[in-house]
């Protein structure tokens, strides 16, 4: 059986469409990004919900926020609501979400433009269904525990935008 790769449509520097594609592990070209999502779900208690890696994937066992990448005909809250939904099952409403922040990475291999969402959601723990091939464990945390899995490296260190998350608190 054969996997079905995930297909990304490109944009230019300026996040414009250029009408081209490419497929998850192709090089892009330079001057070429495809819209990549991460999702901070916040709730009324000021805890993010976090997902633990599968150990079958990079950076296995350490915990981190939802993401993942656009497909072709997504925009960014799509991609967003998509990701959310497959990884751990939580359908979340769209008008209690905003991007709090959007980069644009150089990358030799595969650059891309991040948009960081920012939602208000109470899911009860137990609600959370994993994605086995992806999510082995889920929880809520405050922003402490979180810099405290980062010091101690059980967190996945590629955030370099988090405080922008975590000055957003109420």
């Amino acid at each position: 059986m054969t996997e079905k790769r995930e297909v990304w449509e490109l944009y230019d520097r300026n996040r414009m469409k250029t009408g081209e594609t490419a497929f998850r592990g192709d090089r892009i070209k330079q001057g070429r990004y495809h819209l990549v999502v991460h999702v901070w779900i916040r709730n009324e208690k000021n805890q993010y919900l976090i997902s633990k890696r599968t150990p079958n994937k990079s950076y296995p066992n350490l915990w981190e926020t939802v993401g993942g990448s656009a497909l072709v005909g997504d925009d960014s809250l799509m991609a967003a609501l998509r990701e959310v939904k497959e990884e751990i099952g939580i359908s979340l409403d769209c008008e209690k979400g905003k991007v709090i922040h959007s980069i644009k990475r150089d990358d030799d291999y595969c650059s891309h433009i991040l948009d960081v969402w920012l939602f208000s959601d109470d899911s009860d723990i137990c609600d959370v269904v994993y994605q086995k091939e992806e999510v082995c464990d889920a929880k809520w945390a405050y922003k402490e525990e979180i810099y405290d899995m980062i010091e101690k490296k059980t967190f996945v260190n590629v955030f370099d935008y988090i405080e922008k998350v975590f000055m957003l608190e109420r």
